[in-house]
């Protein structure tokens, strides 16, 4: 009878020691391992494919538009010469040894749904997709909250810069997808407790997601040879020379510089074919050899600090992020691990220091897969220290919906907003005016809309009109124009489109005055375009069609004889 009562008291007995060092309902969940198999596989597939859907009917009435700026200018010509004769090297557009990643994807597309705008921004709609799944899983792995996850997701996807490039078919959005989830595989083993082999199936997957990047943007591999650089500085410091932690962040360095070499071997592979590596010569002055100049790079810094901290009303988010420092944190509540920390500044600062050092134009798309990082830093601070979170993502969310819908006051480049939306409509309806009245006429223009008459594949045009080409619409640009004719040449023309190549706010409330014009005009390329009447009294012509839309403007503008070199006096 006894042995039944010692089995209960031993039993009742155990229950009670395990109970004393039982954790916390709370901190079970957290240490609980989170699923990574088929059913995780399967819940990203099922995100992916709403987030996919959403972007696509939040872009319904921007998917067809033709293409503008870079897109005219390079990535569709580039893809377009693939997609009908197999070649990796442009001949419709200048070559300037972006690697072809782009031009392989939408030509995989056209492919299988043909050729047009629809198709393109669709399938750049789930490229953005894609990169936005690679930002839910890295705040996942990093916050351990799905809500905090989407929270994020919704801020990158709302902000200006991200929303507008989710459809324009530049190679920055698809090497974001593929840099994002080079992050996530790469940072993975930061913030949780994995065994080895995981950790090294982390870092080659990386090193393929980085590949990938680099063989769409070249410029991507500076990320990847960031986090190289820092875990080679991790093996001076003296906590790691332990010999069980040298090798594995020896790998890690190698396995993350891996992927130069595929990028490399396309170089090599355009030297080969063209005669240059790195592009047209005129190309690699504007974006490597002009730059190199301190005061050049001391002034593009300046601006990316502005881009990541400021720009179209992200200051919202970064501010209050700053502000909840002062403020203690909750207990149990995720905060990103240190190491994870470390790595998204270094991939941040990198970024920052690479493209104020290359880069002819101080492009906001160039940091792409930046902004969701510099989100997740302000997130993070906010959530460990407010409980009611949800009105940052709300006031986030307002701020970058005010600041797509409404330009700031200062210039912006048309690609950075909605604007870009105008400045298409606007190019369209006066090429239209041209086609209509004046159908046989020769037109003088500046890029982009050049391209956009002599390319029918650009959506523009039903046949190639006969152009004029001119840097800009400035004053010594036109004068250049009538005194020598472009490139020295004399070319008649009797019809101009003149329109605005960038937005300016009236009175600039936002400036550094005259000094600060005299830099940009400097190191930045800043020009000042004359207005559709000047530019008609300059060349002896009459506007006859003037169109504004969200502080674009554009105008026809026609001749009554062929002009060739007839400057008139500017009052």
């Amino acid at each position: 009878m006894s042995r039944p009562l010692d089995r209960l008291r031993s039993s009742r007995s155990a229950r009670a020691r395990s109970s004393k060092y039982r954790l916390p309902k709370a901190s079970q969940e957290r240490a609980a391992p989170r699923r990574t198999g088929p059913a995780s596989a399967l819940q990203l597939l099922l995100i992916w494919a709403f987030v996919s859907a959403v972007l696509v009917f939040a872009h319904a009435s921007l998917l067809r538009l033709p293409y503008y700026w870079d897109e005219a200018g390079y990535y569709i010509p580039a893809a377009y010469d693939f997609f009908r004769t197999g070649t990796l090297i442009p001949f419709s557009t200048l070559t300037n040894a972006h690697p072809p990643g782009l031009s392989l994807y939408l030509a995989a597309a056209w492919k299988l749904f043909g050729f047009a705008p629809l198709v393109t921004r669709v399938a750049m709609c789930l490229a953005a997709a894609t990169a936005l799944v690679a930002v839910y899983r890295i705040v996942l792995d990093a916050l351990e909250s799905h809500t905090a996850a989407a929270a994020v997701t919704l801020l990158t996807a709302a902000y200006p810069v991200w929303f507008t490039q989710s459809s324009l078919a530049h190679a920055d959005t698809l090497a974001a997808a593929a840099t994002l989830w080079g992050l996530r595989f790469a940072c993975s083993g930061a913030a949780s407790q994995r065994s080895v082999r995981s950790i090294r199936r982390s870092v080659w997957a990386a090193a393929l997601c980085f590949t990938l990047a680099g063989l769409t943007k070249e410029i991507a591999i500076g990320t990847p040879l960031a986090l190289a650089s820092w875990e080679l500085i991790g093996l001076l410091r003296r906590s790691v020379r332990s010999r069980p932690l040298v090798w594995p962040r020896i790998e890690r360095a190698f396995a993350l510089m891996t992927p130069v070499l595929p990028l490399a071997t396309w170089f090599a592979y355009h030297r080969w074919r063209t005669g240059f590596m790195f592009g047209n010569p005129e190309y690699l002055r504007y974006n490597a050899s002009a730059t190199l100049s301190g005061t050049r790079i001391l002034l593009a810094l300046a601006h990316r600090v502005l881009h990541l901290t400021a720009h179209l009303n992200l200051f919202v988010p970064v501010a209050v992020a700053l502000g909840s420092l002062l403020l203690p944190v909750l207990p149990m509540r995720g905060r990103l691990h240190r190491d994870l920390l470390l790595q998204l500044w270094v991939v941040i600062v990198a970024n920052a220091l690479l493209f104020s050092v290359l880069g002819g134009a101080l492009l906001t798309r160039y940091l792409l897969p930046v902004y969701p990082l510099v989100l997740l830093l302000a997130f993070s601070a906010v959530y460990a220290r407010f409980r009611h979170w949800a009105w940052f993502v709300v006031l986030g969310t307002a701020a970058f919906v005010g600041g797509l819908m409404l330009p700031p006051p200062y210039r912006v480049a048309p690609e950075d907003t909605l604007s870009y939306r105008d400045a298409i409509v606007l190019e369209q309806e006066a090429i239209a005016v041209v086609e209509t009245s004046y159908p046989h006429s020769t037109v003088l223009s500046a890029w982009p809309v050049t391209d956009g008459l002599r390319k029918p594949e650009l959506g523009y045009v039903h046949a190639p009109v006969a152009v004029v080409p001119i840097d800009n619409f400035s004053l010594p640009a036109l004068q250049a124009l009538v005194v020598a004719g472009p490139r020295g040449e004399r070319q008649s023309y009797s019809t101009a489109i003149v329109f605005s190549t960038k937005y300016a706010p009236p009175g600039l409330s936002l400036s550094l005055g005259r000094w600060g014009e005299q830099q940009e005009e400097r190191y930045f390329a800043l020009h000042h375009d004359l207005d559709a009447q000047s530019v008609a009294q300059l060349l002896g012509g009459s506007v006859v069609w003037q169109q504004h839309r969200g502080g674009l403007w554009a105008s026809v503008l026609r001749f009554d004889h062929p002009q060739l070199t007839r400057l008139a006096p500017l009052l």
